[in-house]
C-alpha cells in the first residue's frame, strides 16, 4: 500500500497541471480584443463619432409672420416669437373660416401651434380630420422659419445686431387686417427709427377689387414712408382697404417697438 502512494501523488500532480492549462486556454478569448469588439466594446467612439448631421442655423430673436399659403378652404398664415434663438410662441393669424371650417380650424389650430412649440421645427404631424389646414400650417411655419434664419445670418434680429444699434434695418409684417373686401396685411422695413419701405404683402383681390388695390396701395406704400407712422390719410375710393392697411401698418409699428 505505501508503495502505491507516489504514484498517485504523480497522477493527481498531473491532473492538476493539465487542469490549469485548461483553464488559461479558456480564459484566454475573452481578453481577445476581438471578441470585445463583436460585444460592442467600439460602440462608444462610433456614438461619439455620429452627431446629428451638424447644427441647425439659428433663429433670429423677435416676431416673424411667414407667408400665406393658400389651401382649398382658405388661406393659412402661421406668426412665431423667438426667444433665444427657440420658439416659444405659434400662432395662426390667419386660417380657413366659414361653414364646417370654423370646427375644424377651432380643433386644429391649437394642436398646430403646440407641436411647432415642441418641435422647433416645420416638421409636425398633420392633425387627423385638417389635412389641408395642416398642410397650410406647416408651409407658412416653415416660411416663418426662414426668414427668422435670414434675419439671424443678416444679424437683423430683434435684440440683435453687431455694433448697428438703431440704424440696423429690420423688416417686420404687421397681422392681418380683415375688411369687407378681404385681408390687408402690411410689411415695413425700418433703420435709424425711420420707416424706410413699406409694401402690401396681402390685398383685396378679385373683380373690382384688383383696380382698387393697383391704384391705392402704391399711394398707401408712399404715404407710410412719407409719415413714418400709422397716420396717414386714406386714398379717395379706397376706405376699406385704407383702414385695413393702417391698421396692419400700426401693428407693424408695434411690433419694430414703434
Amino acid at each position: 500500500m505505501r508503495k502505491s502512494h507516489p504514484v498517485r501523488r504523480a497522477v493527481l500532480a498531473t491532473a492538476a497541471t493539465v487542469s490549469g492549462i485548461v483553464l488559461l486556454l479558456s480564459l484566454k478569448p475573452a481578453s481577445d480584443p476581438g471578441s470585445a469588439a463583436a460585444a460592442g466594446g467600439a460602440a462608444p467612439p462610433a456614438a461619439a463619432q455620429s452627431p446629428q448631421g451638424g447644427a441647425a442655423q439659428p433663429i433670429g430673436n423677435g416676431t416673424v409672420t411667414g407667408d400665406a399659403a393658400q389651401t382649398q378652404y382658405g388661406a393659412v398664415q402661421v406668426r412665431l416669437t423667438v426667444s433665444g434663438g427657440k420658439i416659444t410662441r405659434a400662432e395662426a393669424v390667419q386660417a380657413p373660416k366659414g361653414g364646417q371650417s370654423d370646427q375644424v380650424t377651432s380643433g386644429s389650430v391649437p394642436r398646430l401651434n403646440q407641436a411647432a412649440v415642441a418641435a422647433q421645427s416645420a416638421d409636425i404631424d398633420v392633425v387627423s380630420g385638417a389635412t389641408y389646414t395642416s398642410g397650410g400650417y406647416k408651409k407658412s411655419l416653415q416660411s416663418a422659419l426662414d426668414k427668422a434664419r435670414a434675419a439671424a445670418g443678416s444679424g437683423q434680429g430683434s435684440g440683435e445686431g453687431a455694433g448697428g444699434g438703431s440704424a440696423q434695418a429690420r423688416t417686420v409684417t404687421g397681422d392681418v387686417a380683415q375688411t369687407q373686401y378681404g385681408p390687408v396685411q402690411v410689411r415695413v422695413t425700418v433703420s435709424g427709427g425711420k420707416i424706410t419701405k413699406a409694401e402690401a404683402v396681402q390685398t383685396p383681390k378679385g373683380g373690382q377689387s384688383d383696380q382698387v388695390t393697383a391704384n391705392a396701395v402704391p399711394k398707401l406704400n408712399q404715404a407710410a414712408v412719407a409719415a413714418g407712422d400709422a397716420e396717414i390719410d386714406a386714398v379717395s375710393g379706397a376706405t376699406y382697404t385704407s383702414a385695413g392697411y393702417r391698421q396692419s401698418l400700426q401693428s407693424a409699428l408695434d411690433k419694430a417697438g414703434g
